[in-house]
């Protein structure tokens, strides 16, 4: 694929509680529905529409495809990422020593956000790649993100960092910064700092782009201001960053459960109808002041929940999850 053109259209097939699970997430982030002949619901949101065929095909078009595509629907809904990922097929070049950063919990009302950063040396790509490292993403079940992750930081021997906000320093630092990819900078600029500390050899760094480059890059202190930085959509294809996936989404799993734990109600992944009940849930037994202490605020969610309307607040659905 062209990576220099977005896609405008796409078509895929669904079963049909895949189907189901799509519309109630659109739903939930605000997409609005129509009928039209021969499908079972369209949607839109912008310029860009979606209709669900009754023949199983789901068909996008709109300039926001590929981000509905590579955000939503691949991870989201079919477990599978392949778009944009043709080049990444192609045999490797000889690996290069280098640092991956990602991030788990962007898209998630409850919980913390976490970043990590994973640093693999010659040789350790080939053990990570043999053991079934790839993106978090692609990953459903809880124990083999534990089991991958034990196995990452045996490779790496301590050639990693990873850095955990809860979501009260969350909801700070997102009122400070204004701005969550502002937040995400800072996340990803910290988690390399620790990682350079412990990793002077390291000076090269992959990142996923989530908004402008130069964010991480002002965000770093004098350390990682010197080391080469690159931020590329589909950067989890890469071994690094990968690790770095399963990383941060193994700790930010840890500290779920561990939050449902301290507050005795399961604290439900993502931002669905499913999570919004649970935030109801969560205040009536303890309190409106007290979401905030297991929840992102922002989150369209919390407005809903504390019955204060849906105002312009920031996007948490496409690349800002």
């Amino acid at each position: 694929m062209d990576k220099t053109k977005k896609i405008h259209s796409h078509v895929s097939t669904l079963s049909e509680q895949q189907r189901e699970k799509l519309a109630a997430l659109l739903a939930e982030r605000n997409w609005s529905f129509a009928e039209s002949p021969y499908t079972y619901w369209c949607a839109k949101k912008d310029k860009t529409k979606i209709a669900a065929y009754q023949s199983g095909k789901l068909v996008t078009q709109g300039p926001d495809t590929e981000d509905f595509v590579t955000f939503i629907l691949e991870p989201e809904i079919l477990g599978v990422a392949s778009l944009g990922y043709e080049e990444e097929k192609k045999p490797a070049a000889q690996f290069s020593p280098h640092a991956g950063l990602d991030e788990s919990g962007k898209g998630d009302f409850f919980g913390p956000l976490v970043v990590a950063s994973a640093f693999v040396d010659k040789g350790q790509d080939g053990i990570l790649l043999k053991a079934g490292i790839k993106d978090c993403k692609l990953i459903k079940s809880e124990q083999r993100i534990s089991s991958l992750a034990a196995k990452i930081r045996e490779t790496l021997q301590g050639n990693f960092a990873v850095v955990a906000i809860g979501p009260e320093a969350y909801n700070r630092l997102y009122d400070s910064f204004g701005n969550l990819n502002r937040l995400l900078a800072w996340g990803h600029a910290r988690a390399l700092e620790d990682l350079l500390e412990k990793t002077p050899a390291c000076n090269e760094v992959l990142a996923d782009k989530f908004g402008d480059e130069r964010l991480i890059q002002r965000a770093l202190m004098e350390k990682g201001r010197k080391i080469r930085l690159e931020q590329r959509t589909k950067a989890e294809s890469d071994i690094a960053v990968a690790a770095a996936s399963i990383l941060a989404r193994d700790e930010f799993l840890r500290r779920m459960k561990s939050l449902s734990e301290q507050w005795q109600l399961t604290l439900p992944r993502g931002a669905s109808s499913a999570v919004e009940d649970a935030a109801v849930s969560f205040v009536e037994r303890n309190g409106a002041e007290k979401l905030g202490k297991v929840a992102k605020m922002h989150f369209r969610t919390s407005a809903k929940v504390l019955g204060l309307g849906t105002p312009d607040l920031p996007r948490h659905d496409f690349h800002l999850d």
